[in-house]
């Protein structure tokens, strides 16, 4: 399939293909156009975002599969075959002659890279590896210095994740700060984000609306495009001196702050009522896991906050009531809150 081709067909299934690499297109063309057409025929629609249990589940029988199939003895040796030098001749050719590809994305409909990066993820050894001690902060900062943005060979160097080392360091940078927010730093981040939502509108309406129109057009937006899908990483280096995580939360605050119109909502009995009420919601839902949740729904057991809040508080329930939470799948979780909590938030309400 040419080139041009193949941004035609791959663009019934990802919209924004036109902001994709050329070299990234021909890659989809051969791994992905195929699996979407089949799936398009099954009526399942192309998936993006967080990954499911279910597929991730999924990915863990596609890789057990092709282990028992080729003999290679570990996930590591197959997903980050550079550690394995001496092995990596022969764990390629058998990558090769039993389609390795192929074997990793069936059954999910998404992209092939994505899936790749998915299973990189789950089942790198150097993952969840628990707080950074000051030594391993000390060297991070060092091997930077060295290796700039080079993170796969700083991940080696540190037996991290390159995802672990590149998310650290954005957060240690010397220019960070970590006191409480000066106004103009709030002003700064408010301005960032205008800025990448305003930017992402004229991108929208330049597909939709005639110049004139857009000259004359105010900037209307749906109040969820204020705090979903932001680019964090790009608000990061225009705030300049907050970690994008520092960022989010900060918007999360403002934007709760403007919707509540500063009204207190999660504390003392509005807050345990809140509790009580996002339990029996989750409970009632019977989810198996949580990107099957609609947050923006349950926003209402709270208040007109934004889903994010939600999820904050959420994960602030589980990692303070339930024990063993990691080890818990989503459903278990709710099980124990409702079973276990529930009652004696309702008690001391």
């Amino acid at each position: 399939v040419d080139l041009d081709t193949a941004k035609q067909e791959l663009q019934e299934f990802i919209p924004h293909v036109r902001n994709i690499s050329d070299s990234s297109i021909r890659k989809m063309a051969g791994r992905d156009l195929v699996r979407f057409k089949q799936f398009k025929k099954q009526g399942i629609a192309v998936k993006f975002g967080r990954f499911s249990q279910k597929e991730n589940n999924q990915i863990r029988k596609n890789v057990e599969e092709f282990l028992l199939i080729t003999g290679i003895d570990s996930a590591e040796k197959l997903l980050f075959t550079s550690r394995y030098p001496e092995d990596k001749d022969t764990i390629n050719r058998l990558k090769a002659e039993h389609l390795f590809c192929e074997k990793l994305s069936e059954g999910i409909p998404r992209p092939w890279r994505l899936i790749y990066y998915r299973a990189r993820k789950i089942f790198d050894p150097n993952n969840y590896k628990g707080r950074y001690t000051k030594e391993e902060k000390e060297k991070l900062k060092k091997y930077h210095a060295l290796h700039g943005n080079d993170w796969k060979k700083i991940s080696e160097m540190m037996s991290r994740s390159n995802l672990s080392v590149a998310m650290k360091y954005s957060e240690i940078k010397s220019a960070i700060n970590y006191g409480p927010w000066l106004k103009e730093e709030t002003q700064k981040l408010m301005r960032a984000v205008e800025e990448v939502i305003r930017k992402r509108s004229e991108m929208e309406d330049a597909n939709s609306l005639s110049s004139s129109e857009r000259s004359h057009r105010d900037l209307l937006i749906d109040r969820e495009k204020l705090y979903q899908k932001l680019p964090w990483t790009e608000i990061e280096a225009k705030v300049g001196t907050r970690y994008w995580r520092q960022c989010k939360q900060k918007w999360i605050a403002i934007l709760t702050n403007k919707m509540t119109k500063g009204q207190p909502l999660y504390r003392g009995t509005k807050g345990l009522q809140a509790k009580i009420n996002l339990i029996k919601r989750l409970y009632e839902m019977k989810a198996e896991d949580a990107n099957e949740v609609n947050w923006e729904e349950l926003s209402n057991t709270i208040g007109d906050v934004p889903r994010a809040y939600v999820q904050a508080k959420f994960y602030k329930l589980k990692v303070s009531c339930v024990p063993f939470w990691q080890k818990k799948t989503f459903s278990e979780i709710i099980d124990y809150l409702f079973k276990e909590k529930l009652p004696e938030f309702e008690e001391k309400l």
